[in-house]
């Protein structure tokens, strides 16, 4: 039975858990065994992302292991706006044990995109490993259109689903509350905005002062509950620039709900075949320069007219391109030649 060892064992509700839980349970049905013990004989080793725990991941080089770095993107936004001196010092050191292991121990990049291939590339050179592109991928048993969560008859819900609003990364949420009073006012959609993550109580005050439309504020939530949340929604708005693959959106495609975003990072990649719309950012989105509201409105409004098409090629998409299964493949190709 082969082993692979998984590093390092996060928990909690972010990107880098939900995928451990995710591959963890993909592994387990296809009878590969798992570990999180470099040392521990593996036949491969995942990093997801990066670990301070360098030395064993050096031993295990040295005794021949294929090692396998799954990469999302850099961090950036401390470098744009006054994120505080710890947030930034965190970033800067996150930034510095990715490249680190990139370049120096992993001996196969797996990039969640081409967009993230592209960025590291651009930002910190080529390596001599191989790589390869796989998107991230959902059961699409448990993310699907049918189940619990209804979609309200007497209002638009327009959705937020971020693992943190905080850092740097409020202007995603500014965003969602501009968009959403726009289509009430200019287009008569009776909207709400629901906002999935996590957002301190004072910064949540400020918004809640300056919205022109109801607010539902659902803080941080267990990854069973998106289903549900996707289900009830209208409207998936992808707040994050540049983001490398976000799994809200390809969680909210599974669920039958169409996207709406700006046109940048991977989600050219992600969202296709009237999923949903993007629009140009109306700027330089790497400078933070103001987006244009109005485009991103019009496409909304849009997709709000055309509900019935919209979700049923979201959920074609997230069919034909962002299961688990095909994730699943193009790791283990990775990871053991499969």
């Amino acid at each position: 039975m082969p082993r692979i060892c998984i590093v390092p064992a996060v928990d909690g509700i972010g990107g880098m858990s939900s995928f451990r839980n995710k591959f963890e349970a993909g592994l387990k049905t296809r009878g590969i065994e798992i570990t999180h013990d470099a040392d521990d004989s593996p036949d491969a080793i995942l990093v997801i992302a990066g670990t301070k725990n360098i030395a064993p991941l050096v031993r295990a080089r040295r005794r021949g292991v294929r090692i396998v770095q799954r990469l999302d993107g850099i961090n950036w936004i401390h470098r744009k706006r006054n994120t505080g001196l710890r947030h930034f010092a965190r970033a800067e050191y996150g930034n510095f044990v990715l490249s680190f292991i990139r370049s120096r121990i992993a001996t196969h990049i797996m990039y969640q995109s081409e967009f993230s291939h592209k960025w590291w590339e651009d930002w910190y050179g080529k390596t001599r490993s191989s790589f390869s592109v796989v998107h991230n991928g959902v059961d699409l048993n448990i993310y699907r259109p049918n189940g619990i969560g209804e979609l309200s008859v007497d209002r638009y819900r327009l959705l937020i689903v971020e693992g943190s609003l905080g850092g740097g990364y409020d202007m995603g949420l500014d965003n969602a509350i501009e968009l959403a009073g726009t289509l009430a006012e200019k287009y008569g959609f009776p909207m709400e905005l629901m906002v999935v993550g996590q957002i301190s109580k004072e910064h949540q005050a400020k918004t809640q002062a300056r919205a022109r439309t109801p607010i539902i504020w659902e803080g941080a939530l267990p990854r069973e509950r998106i289903p549900q949340i996707d289900r009830s929604a209208h409207l998936l708005f992808s707040a994050d620039l540049n983001a490398a693959c976000p799994n809200s959106v390809i969680e909210a495609l599974a669920c039958g709900l169409p996207v709406v975003a700006f046109d940048t990072g991977a989600l050219n990649e992600l969202v296709v075949g009237g999923s949903g719309r993007l629009v140009p950012y109306g700027g330089d989105p790497w400078k933070l320069d103001p987006p244009d509201i109005p485009a991103l409105a019009e496409a909304a409004a849009h997709i709000l007219r055309n509900q019935l098409r919209f979700r049923a090629a979201a959920r074609a998409q997230a069919e034909s391109a962002l299961g688990l299964d095909k994730m699943m493949d193009g790791y283990l190709k990775a990871l053991l030649g499969e």
